[in-house]
């Protein structure tokens, strides 16, 4: 995922890195596809949770400042 990104957005003059710094990679992430993200995204909005996940709510609240911030960044 992070390779494609920064394939794709390296035109626009962005980089995109992992923050890993032991290279192990989820090999999840070599599962998402923008076809089953698009899956995903028109489930909700028709309303239907597809592979829903329930965490802590301190974690919650940790992983929404961290994306927060990478939205942030330009």
């Amino acid at each position: 995922l992070v390779n494609r990104m920064g394939k794709e957005f390296a035109t626009e003059g962005k980089k995109v890195i992992t923050l890993d710094d032991s290279g192990c990679l989820c090999t999840t992430m070599f599962r998402i596809s923008p076809q089953h993200l698009c899956w995903v995204l028109e489930n909700l909005m028709e309303g239907n949770v597809v592979n829903q996940i329930k965490v802590r709510d301190d974690v919650k609240h940790w992983a929404k400042v961290a994306l927060d911030r990478m939205l942030e960044i330009q």
